[in-house]
């Protein structure tokens, strides 16, 4: 160790710290050396983990001292005790100081579709539009963060006293750290091991994980104690005084030094006969003993340091004077001294000097004087301009009173929660807010907005709320329809669609005649309308298209009407012409209806889907991706990247898979689970993805893809209550057909049927069972086969899409032969030569090439295969490629003209 090492770290308590100091260099250097050699891996995440006092934070300035040297851009965050009911606490510290001092125009070009999102998350502007999306909000974040380690590089980021660290902000960095490899960042992070919070299981996934191992953080040995001893008192300090040090501190540096400290206040002699003094020193310097020693420097400062640690992080002497009930110049007074007993720090703004002491302080503070004092603080902090969110952490500790101006506090800093995306700080408001209680005029009200602050975090939670406050008279008129709308919707999205459909009958029952009961009867026949086993569904068709035929969409309760009776339409195979007529109805000239947008919260994104699934499957194919398209970019400006963004791929997917672009369709679908993925496993939406990517892939010959997702996402029943575009039974038995489980495929298929049939459920394209189950017991009951196709044939003619009936045929054709099966073909190819859907045509092309080539018609049939083989490749369909390259070659031996491509 050089001299100049020792001088400085005989002020930090990093003796014998000389390995995890080595680490952080090393960290350090590698990450501007990779930058510099340009190589293309290059940050990572290091971890130092130790009990408190051990010095942590020692080492951490010690880091950012090196990071600073080498040339690196330093963020810096800690986690405090009585901030970590503070939403994004953490993450304002890191990024505040580095986006605030930024011009608007600096910041919007660093943030881009961002903008809106990212500045309120972190205090940087005020919310704007809908509640935020949480897993948008840390998408957000990733991006501010990936931006400036982009543009500042090298960069670090330290978080200190993690386990304090919010459930946001940890949250937040659990999932980002899975991309630290890719940039030139390095995250540095400190905590005490056995007090990880419980509220942000991947965190602890994240620290306890296999691919990170934390540098460890131990006791000094005595050998380390005695030379801090003799670097601070005197080189003479004898062994017997040295060793009662490290005995009474068990070699916590932050207790060593402190002790030593005291020792050399004292005028201790470094000597054997002082040292049985060092135990009731040592005893000042934590708990009780800092009590005590804190109480001896009087009634005044002692009340200001209860005020200190009462406001915890930041804190600001003017205020801290207020809660403590004295002059600005009797706090500095006592600042001043609580400076000199080493338990506070700081010019402007003080901090404890380190949190051990502040904690040991809060909890000497009476109980009714902390309550107090909290009370006192959210007044401050509200009367200077900060807003109710940031008073919030003191409003939760004020004593229930039955203060109805308390109530509606929390209930404002739940509205600022929810809107930067921090929905659990939105409950723990309301929550707090019930307790008070809140007059029996607003109970309703709060019991409201409480179910709806659980809406993306707890179902069940959701459900009791709203259920309490729809019991409640006191409800007002205009939010009872919001709340049963919302209960329907949240029993939906938790798959108990019959409870859906119920609650809104029940509450539609009691209303008068307006558009707020049809808004519950549109609800009603939705949740009724998707249940894919259905009770009923005869009867639920007649009384939607009673109700619906004679709208005009005059508002939007007729046209989500309209919009789910055109769905019901196309899914029982009515006349395509006037299902997309009713579908047009449902807009605004050609464009969702203002109110209907894909994220206004009045209706939801479901009618915008069924209205863009019902075009997607009745030909329309531009007007669905155009709806689609419109999804992906309201959710991405909106920072909706959780389920909805999810949803909006896959039905782009779906589009594309309907054009015939299956490459693209791929790629969509596969984002589209991907960003599901992020949500946890099993979820409905995952369904859809899966079902579309299985269906995609299998259009492609990707049959082996096909098997790995279908076993990766578990693509077997038992299926979910709600229908899947496409239906997914359906798919299931094309997949097991293709796999050669041919004795399966049929039972699945039958099953199938059964269901369809009973509710009407007539679509060859959405539902393409009969076709499937016909090519299925082709072998052993041709009979039956044929009978399958026919009344096919029958369903999609009633349909009557170009696509429906080419595609009936083109499959019936298989079934038959000779001059029936030509004909068949050569009609397959006319309807789908108007049809978009330019795989289904490929696909007749080189079937009705074959045929022709099979009766002798060699040359027509070479140019139908010819266009065909190009068709698909243009598809991205590899196994159609390879069969029409096999029917080609074939027909260059027969002595055909050679085939090309």
């Amino acid at each position: 160790m050089t001299g100049h090492q020792r001088d400085r770290r005989q002020y930090t308590a990093l003796f014998e710290r000389e390995q995890e100091i080595a680490a952080a260099e090393q960290a350090v250097d590698g990450l501007c050396g990779r930058i510099a050699d340009g190589e293309a891996i290059l940050g990572g995440l290091l971890l130092y983990s130790g009990e408190a006092g051990v010095g942590k934070t020692a080492l951490l300035g010690e880091l950012r001292r090196v990071a600073v040297e080498r040339g690196c851009t330093v963020l810096a965050g800690r986690g405090s005790e009585s901030a970590q009911a503070v939403p994004f606490h953490i993450v304002r510290q890191l990024l505040q100081p580095a986006l605030a001092p930024m011009s608007p125009a600096r910041r919007q070009e660093l943030l881009g579709d961002w903008y809106d999102v990212a500045l309120p998350v972190l205090g940087i502007a005020p919310p704007l539009g809908p509640p935020a999306d949480p897993q948008g909000v840390r998408d957000s974040l990733d991006w501010v963060v990936t931006q400036l380690a982009m543009t500042t590089s090298p960069l670090v980021v330290v978080i200190d006293d993690a386990q304090w660290g919010d459930a946001e902000s940890l949250a937040w960095l659990a999932s980002f750290a899975v991309r630290l490899r890719e940039l030139p960042l390095l995250v540095v992070v400190a905590y005490r091991p056995d007090e990880l919070p419980d509220h942000t299981p991947a965190f602890k996934e994240l620290v306890n994980g296999r691919g990170t191992r934390p540098v460890s953080l131990h006791a000094l040995t005595p050998a380390a104690v005695t030379d801090l001893v003799r670097a601070t008192l005197s080189r003479e300090a004898d062994d017997p005084f040295c060793r009662e040090v490290w005995a009474v501190t068990g070699g916590n540096p932050y207790e060593a030094v402190e002790l030593i400290a005291k020792a050399q206040d004292r005028g201790l002699r470094p000597a054997e006969e002082s040292a049985c003094l060092l135990r009731e020193l040592g005893a000042a310097a934590r708990g009780s003993g800092l009590v005590t020693r804190l109480e001896r420097l009087g009634t005044s400062v002692t009340r200001f340091a209860w005020a200190a640690a009462v406001l915890g992080t930041e804190i600001s002497p003017r205020v801290a004077a207020m809660l403590a009930g004295m002059s600005p110049s009797e706090a500095a007074e006592c600042a001043d001294r609580l400076r000199e007993a080493r338990i506070l720090t700081g010019a402007g703004d003080l901090e404890f000097v380190h949190p051990l002491i502040a904690t040991s302080v809060y909890r000497a503070v009476p109980p009714a004087t902390r309550t107090a004092m909290h009370g006192l603080a959210a007044w401050a902090i509200t009367n200077a301009g900060h807003g109710a969110a940031a008073a919030s952490r003191h409003l939760l500790e004020v004593h229930p009173d039955d203060d109805p101006d308390l109530v509606r506090q929390l209930r404002a800093a739940a509205h600022e929660h929810l809107a930067v995306g921090a929905p659990e700080a939105a409950r723990r408001c309301l929550e707090r807010a019930m307790a008070e209680p809140p007059p029996d005029e607003d109970r309703a009200s709060v019991l409201y907005e409480l179910g709806c602050s659980a809406l993306l975090t707890s179902p069940s939670t959701t459900i009791n709320h709203l259920r309490a406050a729809l019991a409640l008279p006191s409800l007002p008129k205009e939010l009872q329809v919001e709340a049963t709308y919302r209960l329907s919707q949240v029993y939906a999205h938790n798959g108990q669609l019959i409870d859906a459909a119920e609650v809104v009958a029940a509450r539609a029952a009691e209303m008068p005649t307006g558009s707020g009961r049809m808004r519950l009867q549109a609800a009603h026949f939705l949740w009724k309308g998707i249940q894919y086993e259905e009770e009923g569904a005869e009867q639920r068709s007649q009384q939607i298209a009673d109700l619906a035929d004679g709208l005009e969409g005059r508002n939007n309760s007729e046209r989500a009407l309209l919009a789910l009776r055109a769905f019901d339409g196309m899914v029982r195979g009515e006349d395509a012409v006037r299902v997309a007529e009713l579908n047009d109805r449902a807009l605004e000239d050609g464009r969702l209806a203002a109110g209907m947008s894909w994220t206004n919260t009045e209706w939801g994104f479901e009618i915008p889907s069924v209205i863009g699934i019902t075009y997607a499957y009745t030909d329309r194919l531009d007007r669905a991706e155009r709806l689609f398209s419109e999804a992906v970019r309201a959710f991405e400006i909106s920072g909706w990247s959780g389920a909805h963004l999810a949803f909006a791929h896959d039905f782009l997917g779906l589009v594309h898979r309907r054009r015939g672009n299956l490459a693209v369709a791929e790629d969509f679908l596969r984002e589209g689970l991907r960003l599901a993925g992020r949500l946890g496993p099993g979820l409905p939406i995952q369904w859809d993805g899966t079902c579309l990517l299985v269906e995609t892939l299998l259009a492609r010959g990707h049959l082996a893809e096909a098997e790995a997702v279908a076993e990766k996402y578990s693509f077997r029943p038992p299926y979910p209550p709600a229908m899947v575009m496409p239906d997914a039974p359906s798919v299931v038995g094309r997949l097991l057909l293709a796999r050669g489980r041919r004795k399966e495929a049929i039972a699945e298929l039958e099953a199938v049927g059964r269901i369809m049939e009973e509710r009407g459920r007539n679509n060859t394209l959405w539902a393409p069972w009969a076709l499937d189950l016909a090519s299925a017991v082709a072998e052993d009951n041709p009979e039956r086969a044929r009978a399958l196709a026919g009344q096919a044939i029958r369903h999609a003619g009633r349909f009557g899409t170009d696509t429906a009936v080419g595609e009936a045929l083109r499959r019936a054709a298989h079934l038959t032969d000779g001059d029936e099966a030509l004909d068949m073909l050569g009609r397959a190819v006319t309807h789908l030569r108007r049809s978009p859907c330019r795989h289904e045509l490929a696909m007749a092309l080189v079937d009705h090439g074959t045929a022709l080539r099979g009766v002798g018609l060699a040359h027509e049939g070479t140019e139908l295969l010819r266009e065909g083989l190009a068709l698909a490749k243009r598809c991205g369909a590899d196994g159609l490629v390879e069969t029409a390259r096999g029917e080609l070659a074939a027909a260059e031996g027969d002595g055909a003209a050679p085939a090309g491509g």
